[in-house]
């Protein structure tokens, strides 16, 4: 049943180039690394500064980058100057991420996020505290965290054609992190994403008031002590649609894909639409699940999904 679904995976755009390319070399070092409009500049964190309260686009070099940045104004768009082959790798900054935002806006394409840890457990490619957020092509993989966000409830994150590998972890006695995990944003849109080899925690834990799932893949089936899928904790409005999942056999919760409201009621879920998603259990697990359970009791607008055996459609908890 797990081949019959998956007949037709999602790989993001940024996986083509990835899969056949050589590893990329060390960032250069005759060259400035990143470009700001002509001008060279050694570090990140003095590209991010050179555009201070504007607007402007830092050109990424290929290579690893042992660097990080915090933007605190302006709109600032951080852009591979070869998709996929700009990565930022196990350094962070206010031990939080390699990218930590909280200006007006920030832009994220190509780049690639990898090594991420810190000592509260929550090592991020990206920190999002506030403004809004666009991240295409991009990959985030084997870190503690993809995407972390705080509250900006009048923000959008917007994720697009873009693969989450081997990420999240609930050990130490820390809280646990996740592939992406929001706080209350206003909207949180997340499409043509791939998520598949967690490590823990969920795949797409969101707290926000709006959501748009629409075109994803969640492979689990090489995750590992893994939660749900999708997890709406404050309840949500909007769409899940046209994605498709694969529930693996190492689990630490497989008692549901998709979770509304778990924790907390603060966001309404009335009229959420859930419909034309494929949904399956990998080869070898035999016990049941849940597709949708819901803990809002608000009329959820729940339609035609295709569900593999032993996947019950609803469940009201």
């Amino acid at each position: 049943m797990f081949q019959t679904f998956f007949h037709r995976p999602l790989l993001p755009l940024l996986a083509l180039p990835l899969l056949f390319a050589p590893a990329p070399l060390p960032a250069q070092t005759g060259g400035a690394p990143y470009e700001v409009n002509g001008r060279g500049f050694g570090r990140l964190q003095d590209a991010v500064d050179a555009i201070g309260e504007g607007e402007g686009t830092i050109r990424v070099g290929p290579g690893y980058h042992r660097d990080c940045a915090v933007q605190t104004a302006g709109r600032v768009t951080f852009a591979a100057a070869e998709p996929g082959r700009a990565i930022f790798d196990g350094v962070t900054c206010e031990g939080k991420a390699a990218l930590v935002l909280r200006g007006a806006s920030a832009t994220v394409d190509g780049v690639v996020f990898q090594n991420m840890r810190v000592p509260d457990g929550n090592g991020a490619g990206i920190r999002l505290e506030k403004g809004d957020l666009t991240v295409v092509n991009s990959m985030f993989r084997s870190s503690e965290e993809g995407i972390l966000t705080a509250d900006d409830p009048g923000a959008t994150l917007t994720i697009d054609r873009s693969t989450f590998s081997r990420l999240g972890r609930c050990d130490r006695g820390l809280s646990c992190a996740h592939s992406v995990y929001t706080g209350i944003y206003g909207r949180v849109v997340v499409t043509h994403t791939r998520f598949e080899k967690g490590t823990g925690g969920h795949y797409l834990k969101t707290r926000g008031i709006v959501v748009d799932v629409a075109d994803n893949s969640f492979d689990d089936t090489q995750g590992s002590a893994t939660n749900y899928m999708i997890d709406l904790s404050s309840g949500s409005t909007g769409r899940i649609a046209n994605n498709l999942f694969a529930q693996g056999r190492d689990k630490e919760n497989h008692s549901a894909f998709i979770a509304v409201a778990a924790e907390e009621r603060k966001n309404p879920s009335r009229g959420l639409a859930i419909a034309g998603n494929r949904a399956s259990l990998a080869a070898g697990v035999d016990w049941p699940s849940v597709f949708v359970a819901d803990w809002s009791g608000e009329p959820l607008a729940i339609g035609v999904n295709e569900l593999g055996p032993r996947i019950a459609k609803f469940e009201k908890r």
